[in-house]
């Protein structure tokens, strides 16, 4: 069983910096893809950034330049590190794992999500 632990977050005021990272765990091969998405009050998820198993990575636009995301294959494992942080950066975070390979298996998971709070 593949599982997706996420940590960080937490409250920030405006212009501040926030760590995240994702954990992906189980009998896992490996991973095409891993990425963070997020989800604001009364909002779609959308896009925050993703990240290849060969480093390629892709940013919405209202984050590039602000934030970087980072992946460790040997540990499964993404970060998004969030700098200078607007209040409209608000919202519950999910970490997602695209391809992931078992034995038995190819499928995307989702972590159960982190919440974001930039205060103004």
């Amino acid at each position: 069983q593949v599982q997706l632990v996420e940590s960080g977050g937490g409250l920030v005021q405006a212009g501040g910096s926030l760590g995240l990272s994702c954990a992906a765990s189980g009998s896992i091969f490996s991973i095409n893809a891993m990425g963070w998405y997020r989800q604001a009050p009364g909002k779609q998820r959308e896009l925050v950034a993703t990240i290849t198993s060969g480093g390629r990575t892709n940013y919405a636009d209202s984050v590039k330049d602000r934030f970087t995301i980072s992946r460790d294959n040997a540990k499964n494992t993404v970060y998004l590190q969030m700098n200078s942080l607007k209040p409209e950066d608000t919202a519950v975070y999910y970490c997602n794992a695209a391809g992931v390979r078992t034995v038995r298996t190819w499928n995307d998971y989702w972590g159960q999500g982190t919440q974001v709070t930039v205060s103004s």
